[in-house]
């Protein structure tokens, strides 16, 4: 890139980063800072998506958006660059990125498709604390600290205690039961890989792991499926890495998987109560490929 333009609420502008040995002054996103920009990527939340990307758009600029603002905008295309790099051709200044389980989902859903036919699949997703945000992972670092000294732990960011628990619920529930982080694997899935009729059922937990998310997935295909097959294409996959020897105790874990450009898929094995059906587990960095690198790799196409 021939400039780098760090954009952020005004409570952060003048502070400085240093990258790349060069040093940047953090400015006030605005309206009018767009004007002289190519591509921007936001990481700023929906609510800001919403005003800001609009604005970037009609000035010229490329908005590439983290938040789920605009994902389902049937006029804005929702990029997994792996999958379905050719929809970015059709963007109108705005191009949406996926939710994190999607995304690394999708590094084994995709190829698995290609060979079998995706028809369902059953998800129950492990999601580390970082996908909340620095408050989340300070509060559960507080928590271990405070179980170490018999302390009673403090809870603020979620309902409950998250160290030494797990919490099965990610984001608000709707009236279905399910929530909304729950319902975007579906939605998601169905725009990106153009399969409009695929069912997803989905279960979203939120455990006490620092970084990099974890899905355990069970999925039913149109043709016969074959263990060796699966293996082959994941292994042929850009954006997998597979890491599936069982017997020597190797598969995919977040302690593996974090800071780490693919995501790694293992336990692969024929599922016992579907037709054409396979088990798999996923791991990989929602702030990477969950995030900021899926927003990179579409940059890199543009």
């Amino acid at each position: 890139m021939a400039e780098l333009t760090l954009l952020a609420s005004a409570r952060s502008a003048g502070k400085k980063i240093t990258y790349g040995g060069k040093t940047f002054e953090i400015k006030e996103a605005k309206p009018e800072s767009f004007d002289t920009l190519d591509i921007a990527i936001f990481s700023a939340g929906a609510s800001i998506s919403k005003i800001l990307v609009p604005e970037a758009a009609k000035r010229g600029c490329i908005a590439i958006d983290n938040s789920s603002a605009f994902r389902m905008d049937e006029n804005v295309p929702l990029i997994v660059p792996e999958v379905n790099a050719h929809a970015v051709k059709g963007h109108k200044n705005i191009i949406a990125n996926p939710n994190c389980t999607t995304a690394i989902s999708l590094m084994a859903l995709c190829p698995l498709h290609k060979a079998f036919g995706l028809k369902r699949f059953f998800a129950s997703t492990y999601q580390a604390v970082s996908g909340t945000g620095v408050a989340a992972m300070m509060e559960l670092e507080n928590q271990v600290r405070a179980f170490a000294a018999d302390a009673t732990p403090e809870v603020k960011v979620y309902p409950y205690q998250i160290a030494f628990n797990v919490i099965p619920q990610v984001d608000v529930f709707l009236d279905n039961g399910y929530t909304k982080e729950e319902l975007k694997m579906l939605n998601e899935t169905r725009k990106i890989m153009s399969l409009p009729d695929v069912k997803c059922s989905t279960t979203c937990v939120r455990v006490p792991v620092m970084r990099a998310h974890s899905v355990a997935i069970s999925a039913e295909f149109e043709k016969p499926v074959s263990v060796e097959e699966a293996r082959r294409v994941i292994a042929a996959f850009p954006g997998a890495e597979l890491f599936d020897e069982p017997a020597e105790k190797k598969y995919p874990m977040p302690l593996f998987y974090q800071s780490k450009e693919k995501c790694g898929v293992g336990r692969i094995r024929k599922d016992l109560a579907l037709d054409n059906g396979l088990c798999f587990w996923v791991s990989g960095d929602q702030l990477w490929k969950g995030a900021a690198l899926n927003a990179v790799q579409i940059a890199e196409i543009l």
